[in-house]
C-alpha cells in the first residue's frame, strides 16, 4: 500500500516537475526572444478565447477558418502592437511606478491604443472574418463601436492599472493577452444573452 502512494507521488512530482521544466523554458524564450514569444503566445490565447466563445454560442463544430483569422489576429497585430506599446509607455514614464504616473500610463493607453485596438478590431471582424461588404461594416461599426468602446472603458482601466503597477515589464502583454481571452469570453456570452432576450 505504502509503495502504491510512493508511485503516486512520484508521478506528481513528475508532473510537477515537467510544469516547472515548460515554465522556465517558456521564461527563457521569452528573455532570449520576446517579441516572437508574445506573439505566439497572443495569437494561442486569442484561439482559446474564440473556441471557448464558440463552444458557449452554441456551435456543434467549430469553425476553423473563424479560429484561424482570430489567432492570426492576435499573433500578427496583438503581440507586437503590445509589445511595442508597453515598451515605449515605459520609456515616456522612465519605468517609473509611482501612483501619478501609473495614471498618466493608464489615461495615455484609454484615450489612445484603447479606442483604435477596438475600431481595428471591429472592421477586421466584419471584413475580413464574416466577409461582409465593406459598407455594411462600416454602418455595424457606427452601430457597435460607441457601445463596445464604454464597455472597455468600465473594465480595462482597471486591468492597466495592475499591469503597470505590479506586472513586470517582459510579463505585461502575456496578461493582457490572458484578460483578453477573458474578456472575449465574456463578451460573446452578453451579445448572446441580448439575442436570446430580443428573440
Amino acid at each position: 500500500m505504502a509503495g502504491g502512494t510512493g508511485g503516486a507521488g512520484g508521478g506528481t512530482g513528475g508532473g510537477d516537475s515537467l510544469a516547472r521544466r515548460a515554465w522556465r523554458q517558456y521564461l527563457l524564450q521569452l528573455q532570449r526572444h520576446p517579441l516572437r514569444t508574445k506573439m505566439i503566445t497572443a495569437g494561442c490565447l486569442a484561439g482559446v478565447s474564440d473556441s471557448v466563445a464558440q463552444k458557449l454560442s452554441g456551435y456543434q463544430k467549430i469553425e476553423k477558418r473563424r479560429l484561424l483569422l482570430k489567432m492570426i489576429f492576435g499573433f500578427a497585430y496583438g503581440g507586437p502592437f503590445g509589445h511595442f506599446l508597453h515598451k515605449v509607455l515605459d520609456y515616456i514614464f522612465k519605468g517609473k511606478k509611482d501612483t501619478k504616473t501609473v495614471a498618466k500610463k493608464v489615461l495615455l493607453e484609454q484615450i489612445t491604443s484603447s479606442p483604435w485596438n477596438n475600431l481595428l478590431f471591429l472592421f477586421y471582424y466584419g471584413y475580413v472574418v464574416e466577409k461582409r461588404p465593406f459598407k455594411e461594416v462600416k454602418t455595424r461599426v457606427k452601430k457597435q463601436y460607441l457601445s463596445v468602446q464604454l464597455s472597455a472603458w468600465m473594465f480595462w482601466p482597471v486591468v492597466g492599472w495592475i499591469n503597470h503597477q505590479y506586472v513586470p515589464l517582459q510579463f505585461r502583454v502575456i496578461v493582457h493577452s490572458f484578460v483578453a481571452c477573458c474578456w472575449g469570453i465574456f463578451l460573446n456570452l452578453r451579445a448572446r444573452a441580448m439575442s436570446l432576450k430580443q428573440s
